[in-house]
């Protein structure tokens, strides 16, 4: 698209290209999965460089999610009030220059405050996607949320792989080289591209506190909240134990279990692009509703599996449509609550991001709780997430029939 920036900017939702759009908002959410899935493989190098354990490299994982959630907190009303580019200006010139200074950390401590800052800032830029998204689809933002998605999931498919390649190149500083260069790129195509957000002079000036009662407060939009909040512990369920299912109770090797996830990736793409394709016909609530269907089908069905201690196959063939179905119901959650609030979408961004971090802290935990050596607990907290999200879906129903 050979247009200046202005003019860019000045266009109307229906004149800017979509195809130039959504593509640059995956790559800039695209961030955080590469920031956290290309590092992976360097880990036991960094333990040695950094001259620590492995423990302590792990604990920059969850350092760097939960500087993530906190940056939404503290970003999410911003990006209610101030400038769209600015706040993806701070964000990825932040990334950036955590980037660069990453590589030259001589301690773990020194690491682990650049990763928390690393992922702090850049949440200011990855806030701003869902609001843009709803700008500019209106009702039917839960297609441009799939599209998003679609493009976006390429980055946790092939980051450990890159990473694996970097280190056989040169070494886990390069990992930071990379991810900064890539991250620069991006805010090249985002000062060329990203248009600002639409009468940001007349925005109502709020306190932080006021924008997240309004958001927390909402009757309408509570239920929905909670189905995307426990629709992710379903996921983070998935994306804690999974390593442990296939690579200890199944016995699979390193190569094949990359496969599977592999596949399980294709899985929730694949579902992505069915919900863009029939969620402007048919609406969000009902594609939320066909995806729960599904996901109840097919974690009772894992449940029985995983009681019975079948063989993979049979894992396989009830995980693939659970985590597609999962994916349909979390992006349609998402925009039913995002479409409540047309001047707070930041904020309820942050509530979203931290509510979906704060739960998939808790699936850890769970599972090491009712850890019993089988699959069976991982299996029974994804039934028992769906069935939460079941719940709320009905009392919704019931609501609208009164």
């Amino acid at each position: 698209m050979n247009h200046s920036q202005n003019s860019f900017q000045n266009k109307t939702p229906n004149q800017i290209s979509l195809k130039l759009l959504l593509p640059l908002l995956a790559s800039i959410l695209a961030i955080s999965p590469l920031a956290i899935d290309m590092y992976l493989p360097a880990m036991p190098m960094l333990a040695d460089s950094l001259s620590t354990d492995m423990p302590m490299v792990q604990n920059s994982l969850s350092i760097y999610l939960l500087g993530y959630a906190l940056g939404l907190l503290f970003f999410g009303p911003l990006a209610d009030k101030y400038s769209r580019r600015l706040l993806v200006f701070i964000g990825i010139g932040g990334f950036v220059i955590a980037s660069l200074i990453l590589p030259f950390s001589e301690n773990i401590e020194e690491f682990l405050i650049l990763r928390f800052v690393q992922a702090f800032v850049s949440s200011a830029a990855t806030v701003i996607v869902p609001g843009t998204i709803r700008e500019y689809y209106g009702k039917n933002m839960a297609k441009g949320f799939s599209y998003v998605s679609m493009i976006m999931m390429v980055a946790p498919m092939i980051a450990p792989s890159i990473g694996a390649l970097l280190l056989i190149l040169h070494s886990w500083q390069l990992i930071f080289y990379v991810l900064a260069a890539y991250s620069l790129i991006v805010l090249i195509l985002v000062v060329k591209y990203l248009p600002e957000a639409k009468n940001i002079e007349n925005r109502v000036s709020m306190s932080f506190i006021t924008r997240y009662k309004i958001v927390l407060t909402h009757q309408k939009a509570r239920l929905d909240l909670i189905s995307s909040m426990m629709i992710s512990l379903a996921f983070f369920t998935y994306i804690t134990a999974i390593p442990f299912v296939y690579l200890t109770v199944f016995e699979t090797s390193e190569f094949t279990f990359s496969i599977l996830f592999a596949i399980n990736v294709f899985a929730l793409m694949t579902a992505h692009l069915i919900n863009s394709k029939l969620v402007v016909r048919k609406g969000s609530r009902a594609m939320l509703s066909y995806g729960l269907l599904l996901s109840i089908i097919a974690s009772t069905a894992l449940v029985v599996v995983s009681y019975w201690q079948l063989s993979l196959i049979f894992t396989l063939l009830t995980v693939i449509p659970l985590m597609g179905s999962i994916s349909m119901v979390a992006v349609n959650a998402d925009s039913l609550v995002l479409l409540e609030f047309a001047e707070q979408s930041g904020t309820a961004t942050a509530v979203i991001g931290t509510l979906r971090f704060g739960i998939g802290a808790l699936a850890g935990p769970i599972l090491a709780l009712f850890y019993d050596g089988s699959a069976l607990p991982f299996a029974l907290l994804m039934w028992s997430s769906v069935l939460v999200v079941l719940l709320c879906q009905v009392l919704i129903k019931v609501k609208q029939l009164k």
